[in-house]
């Protein structure tokens, strides 16, 4: 493998050194032209029978690289990629033809920086060997740990001409129980402390206080990391939470800094003579300046949650629940925020987890959830147009809950898909009920969540419900909002409600402006009608900037061909204003509040 070109000038040099010599004056002798032709054919022989030896040595050392269970990279002097072995292919993924004239530093994590590699090949080149610790990286972006061993390739003058690496498992070593042990607590991305071995450094720290002492504890979260992580690269990121781990050991250069897992780092200090809320500030400020990456600056945010021991305990798991209860509520506040644990926020998150378990259950056994229906009606006579669809939740000890107290709390937990289908069979039955009595005369509209779009499931509850229950789908609106549409995790919604208004079901837009679409967005969604919002409506008709609004929102939708319904109508002025404006429908408590089924 690295002899071919040797191989190659020795024939090239025998060929050229054989023409000159027979055209010697001095050979004009039969006898020496003889004697010369048969030295040149002993020579000739000899050349190729070295030749075929070199060629059997070069297939055993390929054959022996193929069967070694150590993975081999051969790279020239400059470190640059020649071959690789078969076992080097299995263990990274890549094939010589993926690296081959790439830099071998390509193939490590990025937990090692430039400055390793320099002190790698020096050592290799002085000393002739290298060997040590080695996190290499997966074609896949997974990194292991393995035992490099580095050795320079000399030439017959001493010359380098490149290095052999040979990579063995890291559990093959001698004193491999100790390594491993070290690897078991060691982040193999940053080489910072894992979740493991910060649990032991935090009950080491815990046992060594003393009386007045204390113990600073953070939780960091990067805000965002997922839109970085698309943007930027799995490679880019992951060097990027390098630095961010060595920015955050430069802040804490006597505590200890560890990675809890994904892009969330923990941090303790003990001993500090400064406040916690003012160590905490600092955190805050030395997180908010700028990441150099690849020629960019980079500003990121980070959510911190935090907690002080003996004050809030001394046990490591439940300062480990301290701190993930305040970080779990600065989020709920909002991203680049911070916010120090207190009992109350470990309680509001207890009855939270305890209503999420409690509306799994309603989910699962049924009896709790109930559907509510309010009337819509025709402004110009007050006759019947339809019936909005609102869920409730009949708790067995915390009374009615309404939609803004529990939908939320559905949508994080992944509830909000089954809950969804749940209403559309649910209205669905209670329409052939009343299809049944001849009394279905007007749509029932369903309010439909970005989540319900999203999974992709809507279409066929709606289609498996219609079916079921025997059902015209023009009898079943559809009332979106406008931050539904505008949803990214839905995609582009245009095609599939054009989907389902061939299929007859009218469409709303709910809640229309509060601020989130455009006017130019709104030509292309397919709808027969505006809701407007009852934020609009509640001080008419005395408010002059809601008159207005209200005014252009009518002559808008009149252009469109849109009808409009206004929410929230709950005074007799505000239904005439409306009415003289020329608003078609109107719901409210004015005409009636939302009903259970048995009283519409």
């Amino acid at each position: 493998m690295i002899m071919w070109p040797r191989l190659r000038l020795e024939r090239l040099s025998f060929v050229l050194m054989l023409g000159p010599v027979l055209a010697m004056p001095w050979l004009s002798s039969p006898v020496w032209r003889g004697a010369v032709a048969c030295l040149l054919v002993l020579s000739a022989g000899q050349a190729w029978r070295r030749w075929q030896d070199l060629q059997a040595h070069e297939r055993v050392q390929r054959e022996a690289l193929a069967v070694v269970e150590e993975g081999v990279v051969v790279t020239d002097a400059d470190y640059r990629i020649l071959d690789v072995n078969a076992a080097m292919t299995r263990a990274s993924g890549y094939t010589l033809e993926e690296v081959r004239g790439w830099h071998a530093t390509r193939l490590s994590a990025p937990r090692h920086d430039a400055a390793f590699f320099e002190r790698l090949l020096q050592s290799a080149r002085s000393v002739g060997r290298w060997e040590g610790e080695f996190w290499h990286r997966r074609k896949s972006g997974g990194v292991y740990p393995a035992w490099l061993k580095v050795q320079p390739r000399l030439g017959s003058r001493g010359e380098l001409q490149g290095y052999v690496c040979v990579l063995s498992p890291i559990s093959s070593q001698t004193a491999g129980a100790r390594d491993l042990r070290r690897i078991g607590f060691e982040d193999a991305l940053t080489g910072l402390p894992n979740r493991r071995r910060l649990h032991e450094l935090l009950g080491s720290r815990l046992s060594r206080l003393t009386q007045g002492e204390c113990l600073d504890l953070a939780l960091v979260d990067i805000d965002g990391f997922r839109a970085i992580n698309e943007g930027l690269g799995s490679e880019t990121s992951d060097r990027l939470l390098v630095l961010i781990g060595q920015h955050l050991n430069e802040f804490v250069p006597n505590g200890v800094v560890g990675r809890s897992g994904g892009n969330q780092f923990m941090l303790l200090r003990s001993g500090g003579g400064e406040d916690h809320d003012d160590w905490i500030q600092r955190l805050q400020a030395w997180m908010a300046t700028p990441f150099a990456l690849d020629g960019r600056s980079m500003r990121l945010g980070a959510t911190i949650g935090s907690c002080q021991a003996p004050t809030d305990g001394m046990r490591v798991s439940t300062l480990r629940q301290c701190l993930e209860t305040a970080l779990f509520s600065a989020k709920r506040n909002g991203r680049n925020h911070a916010l120090r644990y207190s009992p109350g926020l470990g309680f509001h998150g207890a009855t939270s987890m305890r209503m999420v378990n409690d509306l799994r259950s309603a989910l699962a056994i049924g009896g709790q959830l109930e559907l509510h229906f309010q009337p819509q009606y025709r402004l110009a006579n007050d006759a019947l147009t339809g019936l909005e669809v609102l869920l409730r939740w009949r708790h067995p000890h915390e009374g009615l809950i309404l939609p803004a107290d529990f939908i939320p709390m559905a949508e994080t937990h992944g509830l909000m898909a089954s809950m969804g289908n749940w209403v559309i069979d649910q209205t669905l039955a209670q329409m052939a009920c009343w299809r049944d009595r001849g009394q279905l005369r007007v749509p029932v509209w369903v309010n439909v969540s970005p989540v319900q779009l999203f999974q992709g499931k809507l279409e066929a509850a709606l289609q498996a419900g219609l079916a079921r229950h025997r059902l015209e789908a023009r009898y079943l609106g559809l009332e979106l909002t406008e931050s539904t549409l505008l949803d990214e995790r839905a995609g582009d919604v245009v095609p599939r409600l054009e989907a389902l208004r061939e299929r007859g079901h009218p469409t709303a837009l709910d809640d229309f402006g509060t601020g989130y679409s455009s006017l130019g967005y709104l030509t292309r969604l397919p709808l027969d009608k505006l809701k407007l919002d009852r934020t609009f409506v509640e001080s008419l008709p005395e408010d002059r900037s809601n008159i207005a609004i209200v005014n252009a929102v009518l002559a808008m939708a009149e252009g469109l061909s849109l009808k409009v319904v206004a929410e929230g109508v709950e005074t007799l002025a505000q239904r005439d204003f409306l009415r003289a404006a020329g608003c078609g429908e109107a719901q409210g408590y004015w005409y009636s509040p939302p009903r259970m089924a048995s009283e519409i």
